[in-house]
């Protein structure tokens, strides 16, 4: 008979002032956290994703790392004029990046975690968002690489003293993304350059596989892009940025949603319902659908499949955010940042809303790796005041809440979904679900103040309940170049649909038409 581990304990991290504190997760037995884990005092702190280690950055040149299960310092590494500092995916390798002196000091080190040793050494001359860290890895560990001038090149993780052992060329690459389970593929970005738009292109990490790509979608008016892979590595969903709108509606540009596939059956837009911009994006986890909140406010909610058919519609609130729990069973909606911070709880497999509640200035959030809880806080520097942190159940009744005079940093340890749940019922549950909208009822309703019985899903037929329709034919980008030339001319727009000016001057032109006809019916009579 075999033996059913027990699931792991939930545990959370917060850092203040004073250091880092590691707390029991929920539930709390007496109304409060334990602690697990006493102040430990640091500047930075960071799981590894598969919750395994803990990077704890205690001083400028100090960096410790603590093992989750025993919550005990295993390695300590003293690393002067030390700058930026990332653990890999499984916790096995610590990169660290310090001031340049000259080309020859490789200030880029990358450390073995088990014996503290230098595995490999490189020079940076500096480090952003987009070139750090140096070295990628999947989420795996079987697939490391980095970016490079013109060029990716990578490594092998199970030895790095063989250096590069493959180099994909990739003209004016800028940025890359590896895919994440499994670590098969490699998405690059091209920005544009001399008259030529920018792309996005798929390519596979094995070298035989490399000579062309595996799919590839090419942008106008792109300034960045935001690639993100599911589970799974089929798919890739990239958010293209503009910072100009030429329509003049949103002052922060507009964005676009773009869908590639590894199998070539996808590549383009994401067809959504509302014009506007797209506020947040994010996989299931079994890789199966996406969800997308878009659109001018109030904002639409809308999950699609893997064929980039929509499933499900949320009906539209004033949300950016989205959040789908490790399980893929419920969805939060919320809107944070500049909105006032209305949250919706749903329930995807039963298709209906469970409880709206609010969190006002938050920072940060995230459901806990058992998908049965939702955490939000209000974090220093972003807010300096109303610092705290407050945990909700599934359905978005308040659980706990606690406040601080200053909190940097909340964060629930990662730990693998498949220790809460099987994902498999929720994979089959995908491929019977119809697509339908659910009608949300207003704040002021009867439905809104009876609970969350009152907020059902309530099935509408809509357009989205009609067979997808068939992809149209590819057209090149020069053809979609002159379209959008010739609407712009001619006052229309390539999807065939006029604008209001357009339809002005079609009227202007039909009455002088009407009264040229009239003149010469008069003129014609009169002789």
């Amino acid at each position: 008979m075999a033996v059913v581990e027990p699931s792991p304990s939930l545990d959370i991290l917060v850092r203040g002032p004073e250091g880092l504190f590691i707390w029991n997760g929920p539930p709390f037995p007496g109304g409060e956290p334990g602690v697990k884990l006493d102040r430990v005092p640091c500047t930075s702190a960071k799981f590894s994703d598969d919750g395994s280690k803990l990077m704890v950055s205690k001083s400028d040149s100090v960096i410790s790392v603590f093992d989750c299960k025993t919550l005990r310092e295993i390695r300590s590494f003293d690393v002067p004029n030390l700058l930026a500092a990332v653990i890999s995916p499984c916790g096995t390798y610590l990169q660290t990046f310090q001031k340049c002196s000259s080309p020859q000091h490789k200030n880029v080190v990358l450390w073995k975690i088990e014996n503290g040793e230098s595995v490999y050494q490189l020079f940076q001359k500096n480090i952003t968002k987009v070139t750090w860290p140096s070295v990628c890895f999947s989420s795996d560990e079987a697939v490391a690489c980095r970016l490079a001038t013109n060029e990716i090149q990578f490594l092998d993780p199970r030895d790095f003293s063989k250096g590069f052992v493959n180099r994909l060329r990739v003209p004016g690459v800028a940025a890359l993304e590896l895919s994440k389970a499994p670590g098969t593929y490699v998405a690059a970005f091209v920005p544009e350059s001399k008259g030529m738009p920018a792309s996005v292109q798929i390519y596979a990490c094995e070298k035989e596989l490399q000579s062309q790509a595996v799919a590839r979608r090419s942008f106008f008016r792109c300034s960045t892009v935001q690639l993100s892979w599911n589970s799974g590595s089929t798919g890739l969903l990239v958010v293209v940025q503009s910072d100009v709108d030429k329509t003049n509606q949103s002052y922060y540009g507009e964005s676009k949603l773009n869908y590639l596939t590894t199998d070539g059956t996808h590549e383009g837009l994401v067809p959504l319902r509302k014009e506007g911009p797209i506020h947040d994006v994010q996989w299931s986890y079994s890789g199966k659908e996406f969800a997308v909140v878009y659109g001018f406010m109030p904002a639409m909610t809308t999950i699609f499949d893997k064929k980039c058919n929509p499933l499900l519609e949320l009906g539209t609130g004033p949300y950016n955010t989205i959040r789908w729990n490790p399980l893929g069973n419920f969805i939060c909606l919320a809107g944070f940042g500049n909105l006032p911070g209305d949250m919706a709880f749903w329930d995807y497999k039963e298709k209906k809303q469970l409880g709206t509640t609010r969190a006002e200035l938050s920072v940060t959030s995230e459901w806990s790796p058992d998908g049965r809880y939702f955490m939000t806080a209000t974090t220093a520097p972003r807010l300096q005041v109303d610092n705290g942190v407050k945990v909700f159940r599934h359905n978005g009744s308040l659980y706990f809440k606690k406040m601080f005079d200053r909190l940097y940093q909340v964060d629930w340890k990662p730990e693998s979904v498949e220790k809460f749940g099987e994902i498999e019922d929720l994979v089959k549950a995908v491929g019977s679900v119809k697509i339908d909208e659910v009608n949300v009822p207003g704040k002021g309703s009867k439905a809104t103040q009876a609970g969350p019985k009152a907020t059902q899903a309530v099935p509408k037929a809509t357009p989205a309940n009609l067979p997808a329709a068939k992809p149209a034919a590819y057209c090149p980008p020069h053809a979609k170049a002159a379209a959008a030339v010739q609407a712009e001319l001619f006052g229309g727009n390539p999807s065939g649909e006029l604008s209001k000016n357009a339809l002005k001057n079609k009227k202007k032109r039909e009455k002088q038409r009407e009264k040229k006809q009239a003149e010469a019916a008069s003129a014609s009579g009169g002789s």
